[in-house]
C-alpha cells in the first residue's frame, strides 16, 4: 500500500471532520427545530395526512374520517412545540394577544359550545380548530429571522407545488375531478391536485401566487417567480371562477390600499366593494329591490345556486340568532330539516357558502360580530400602524393581501374558523403577522454562524 496515499486519506477524512464539526458547532439546534416545526405544521396543513383522496370511492367520508384522530393528535403536538418555543423567546408577542377582544371572542365560543345542539360534535371540532388556529398565529413567531421565515414558506411552497404537478402527470385518477367521482362529475377536468375539491385547489394557489411574488419582491428571485408561475398555471386549470377572478384583483386592491396613506381611505377601499359584493349576493334573497339590481347584472342571480343554500341559512339565523345551532354542527344534521318546494337539495350543502353567514347561522350574531371585529376591521388598522413605522413593508403586503383575498372569497365560500381548512389557516396567519407587525419589528439580521 502507498504510504503517502493513506496520509494523504487521513488528512482528508481529518479535514471533512474537522469541517462537519464546525458546522454542527454552529448550527442551532434549537432556531433549527423552530423553522422544522413550521415547514411541518404548513405541510401537514396544506398537505394533509391524506393527500390525493380517490373521489371515486363511495365511501371516501369514512375513510378520511378514519384517520381525523391522527389529525387531531399530530395539530395538537405541533401546537403543543409551538407554544412551548414561542413562550421561552417570545413572551411579549404572546402577551399582546391577550386583548378584551380575544378573551371576549373565546368567552362566547365556549358559551356556544355549551348550547350547541350537538355538543359533542362542537367540543370535538373546536378542539382541532383551536390547535390549528394556534399554529397559524405562532407560525410568524415561530423561524427566528425574517430570512428563515421566507425560506419556511418557500420551501413548503415549492414541495406542495411539485407534489400537486406529479400527481397531474403520473396520477392523474387521484388529483383531477373525473367523471367517475361519486360526487359533482359535472367538474370532470378541473385540477385539485393532493387536495380533495378544486374549490380548496384554487385559493390555495392563489395565495400561493401572493407568496411568489413577495419572494422575488425581496430578493428570491429563482424560487419567488417559480412558486408564482407554477401556482399560477396550476390556479387556472382548476376552473376556479371565484379565486381566478379574484387573484390579480385583489393584488390590485391591496396595491391601491398599500399606496394610500390615510386609514379612512383604506378603509373605504377595502370594505366598500365588500359590503356592496355581500349586498349583491346574500343580500339578493333578502331584498326583492337587491334582487332586482343582481338579476340585471351579467352573472348567474343563483350564483350557481347558492341563492337556494343562503334562503336556507337566513331562516336557520332566524331561528336562533344569539346562540346559533353550534360551532361546526348545523350542516351535519341539515338532511333533517324543511325546505321550500323546488330547493330540497340545498339540504345536501356542507356549508353556506359563505363565510359570514355560515358564522351567523353556528356561532350567533354576536359571535360573527366578534369575527368581524378582530378578524376583519383590526387587521387594516394594524396593517395602517406597522406601515407608519415602516416595518417589513413587503412581508406587511404580503399579510395585507391575503388578509384580503380572504375576505372577498368569504363572500361565496366558507371558510372562517373552519378547522384546518387551509385558506383558514393562511388568513389567520396573516391576520396575526399583521397584529406582530404592528407591534414589533421584525428580526431580519443573519443566523448566528453566518
Amino acid at each position: 500500500m502507498d504510504r503517502s496515499a493513506a496520509d494523504m486519506t487521513d488528512v482528508e477524512a481529518g479535514s471533512f471532520g474537522h469541517a462537519l464539526r464546525g458546522v454542527l458547532a454552529r448550527l442551532d439546534v434549537a432556531n433549527v427545530a423552530r423553522c422544522l416545526v413550521a415547514v411541518t405544521t404548513l405541510l401537514l396543513v396544506l398537505i394533509t395526512l391524506d393527500p390525493f383522496p380517490d373521489l371515486r370511492n363511495p365511501d371516501i367520508a369514512n375513510v378520511v374520517g378514519g384517520r381525523l384522530a391522527t389529525s387531531y393528535i399530530s395539530f395538537g403536538l405541533l401546537a403543543t412545540v409551538a407554544v412551548l418555543f414561542t413562550l421561552s423567546t417570545d413572551a411579549p408577542s404572546l402577551r399582546s394577544l391577550v386583548t378584551p377582544l380575544h378573551v371576549c371572542l373565546i368567552g362566547w365560543m365556549l358559551i356556544n359550545l355549551a348550547f350547541s345542539e350537538s355538543r359533542g360534535i362542537s367540543m370535538q371540532r373546536f378542539v382541532v380548530a383551536t390547535s390549528v388556529t394556534t399554529l397559524a398565529v405562532l407560525l410568524p413567531l415561530l423561524p427566528p429571522t425574517l430570512r428563515s421565515f421566507n425560506l419556511c414558506l418557500g420551501g413548503a411552497a415549492l414541495v406542495l407545488l411539485a407534489l400537486c404537478y406529479l400527481g397531474v402527470f403520473f396520477a392523474p385518477q387521484f388529483s383531477i375531478h373525473s367523471a367517475l367521482d361519486v360526487t359533482e362529475p359535472q367538474l370532470a377536468g378541473d385540477w385539485r391536485g393532493s387536495f380533495g375539491h378544486k374549490n380548496v385547489a384554487s385559493p390555495v394557489m392563489t395565495i400561493l401566487v401572493y407568496t411568489g411574488i413577495y419572494l422575488a419582491a425581496v430578493g428570491s428571485f429563482v424560487m419567488g417567480p417559480a412558486i408564482a408561475l407554477l401556482a399560477g398555471v396550476f390556479l387556472v386549470f382548476t376552473g376556479g371562477k371565484t379565486s381566478s377572478v379574484l387573484c390579480l384583483a385583489i393584488y390590485a386592491l391591496a396595491s391601491l390600499v398599500y399606496l394610500t396613506r390615510s386609514l379612512w381611505l383604506k378603509r373605504i377601499i377595502c370594505f366598500a366593494p365588500l359590503v356592496v359584493l355581500n349586498l349583491l349576493t346574500v343580500g339578493s334573497v333578502l331584498s326583492p329591490a337587491l334582487g332586482s339590481i343582481t338579476g340585471a347584472l351579467p352573472i348567474d342571480p343563483t350564483f350557481t345556486g347558492r341563492a337556494e343554500i343562503w334562503e336556507f341559512a337566513l331562516r336557520a339565523v332566524a331561528e336562533k340568532p344569539v346562540t346559533g345551532h353550534g360551532y361546526a354542527a348545523f350542516w351535519d344534521g341539515v338532511t333533517e330539516r324543511q325546505t321550500t318546494q323546488g330547493a330540497e337539495w340545498a339540504v345536501s350543502a356542507a356549508h353556506s357558502h359563505n363565510s359570514y353567514l355560515d358564522l351567523a347561522v353556528t356561532i350567533g350574531l354576536p359571535g360573527l360580530l366578534l369575527v368581524i371585529l378582530i378578524f376583519v376591521l383590526a387587521p387594516l388598522r394594524n396593517f395602517h400602524e406597522a406601515q407608519a413605522h415602516s416595518r417589513s413593508n413587503a412581508l406587511g403586503k404580503l399579510f395585507l393581501t391575503i388578509w384580503l383575498f380572504g375576505l372577498y372569497f368569504g363572500a361565496t365560500e366558507t371558510f372562517l374558523l373552519e378547522r384546518q381548512n387551509p385558506v383558514w389557516f393562511m388568513f389567520a396567519l396573516a391576520v396575526a403577522g399583521l397584529h406582530f407587525l404592528a407591534r414589533f419589528q421584525c428580526v431580519e439580521r443573519p443566523e448566528p454562524g453566518r
